[in-house]
C-alpha cells in the first residue's frame, strides 16, 4: 500500500501537476492539504477518471484538505469529533478508512510567530488532534496521520538551525506536540527508512532560489501506528514534483512525501 501526502498550495493552480504525478507515482492513497477550494469546486470527476475516489473538506479559504484513494474510501469524517460545521471553520482535518487503514489528512496551522495568538492556537490545535486520535483509535490499529504539520521535528530537518532560532516550526513546544503524538503510538515513517540522514526536506520557499540551493525544511510528515510502521519498506521525498517553476505546470512549494507499506506485514486487507 503506497501512502503519500502533499501540500498542493492551491489545487486549482496545481491540478495538472497533481494529475501528472498520480499517473507516474501511482499512490494508493494521497492526502492533500491547502487545496484552497470549497467542496463544490473540488474536481472529483478529474480524479475519478484516474481511478480515485475522493473526499474533501474545504470552504474556499486558505486551507482545505482531501483524501484520494483507489483502495476504497468509507467512513469519512470532516473535522474533529463533535465539531459542528459552520461554514466559517478552518478546514484542516479529514479522515477516512482506506483498505482497512484509518487515514487522516491534516493541515496544522502555521503559527506565524512564537508567542502570538496564532502560535497558541497552533499548539491548541495539535493537542486537540492528539486527543481526537486518542479518543477514536488505538495504537494497535492501522492508522496513518499524514500532512503538513508546519513543524520540523529536529534541527536536522532544517537547512540551518541557527537561522530559525526563535521562529515557529522549530520551537520546543511545537516539537513537543509532535512527540506527544508519537508517545501515544505513532512513528515518523520517513525516519524509519532514513534514520540518520540530514537535510532531507519537503518544503522550500519560492524566493531566493531556495530550492536550487537546498535551503528547506522537512515539515510534511507521515505518522504511522505500530502495525503500519513495522511494515514500512520504502520512503521518498519526490523532489521532481517540486521542479518546473515558470512552466505551464507550476509546482507547489512542497514536494510529495511517499511511503510504501507491506500489506501482509501490516496485517491489513488485500487491495480490492
Amino acid at each position: 500500500m503506497r501512502i503519500a501526502t502533499w501540500n498542493v498550495n492551491s489545487l486549482k493552480a496545481r491540478l495538472p501537476k497533481v494529475e501528472e504525478w498520480l499517473s507516474y507515482a501511482e499512490p494508493d492513497v494521497l492526502c492533500m492539504q491547502e487545496t484552497k477550494l470549497a467542496d463544490g469546486a473540488f474536481p472529483a470527476m478529474a480524479f475519478a477518471a484516474l481511478g480515485y475516489e475522493a473526499a474533501h473538506h474545504g470552504n474556499g479559504r486558505w486551507n482545505g484538505v482531501a483524501i484520494l484513494s483507489r483502495v476504497g474510501l468509507k467512513d469519512v469524517r470532516s473535522g474533529f469529533i463533535g465539531e459542528e460545521p459552520s461554514g466559517l471553520e478552518e478546514c484542516r482535518l479529514i479522515t477516512a478508512v482506506c483498505n482497512g487503514v484509518r487515514v487522516a489528512s491534516v493541515y496544522v496551522p502555521n503559527g506565524r510567530s512564537v508567542g502570538s495568538e496564532h502560535y497558541e492556537a497552533k499548539l491548541e490545535w495539535l493537542e486537540r488532534l492528539r486527543a481526537d486520535i486518542a479518543s477514536s483509535c488505538r495504537p494497535d490499529e492501522p492508522l496513518a496521520v499524514c500532512g503538513d504539520f508546519n513543524v520540523a521535528p529536529e534541527d536536522r530537518d532544517v537547512y540551518d538551525a541557527a537561522r530559525f532560532d526563535g521562529a515557529t516550526h522549530v520551537s520546543e513546544p511545537e516539537r513537543s506536540a509532535v512527540r506527544a503524538l508519537e508517545a501515544w503510538g505513532l512513528e515518523d515513517a520517513f525516519r524509519l527508512v532514513y534514520p540518520g540522514e540530514e537535510k532531507l526536506f519537503s518544503w522550500w520557499d519560492y524566493r531566493a532560489g531556495d530550492f536550487h540551493n537546498h535551503r528547506g525544511m522537512r515539515i510534511d510528515l507521515l505518522l504511522l501506528s505500530r502495525p503500519l510502521a513495522r511494515a514500512v519498506t520504502w520512503a521518498l521525498v519526490d523532489r521532481e514534483a517540486r521542479k518546473g517553476l515558470g512552466s505551464d505546470k507550476p509546482p507547489s512549494d512542497h514536494a510529495p512525501v511517499v511511503v510504501d507499506v507491506d500489506d501482509d506485514a501490516a496485517g491489513i486487507a488485500a487491495r480490492p
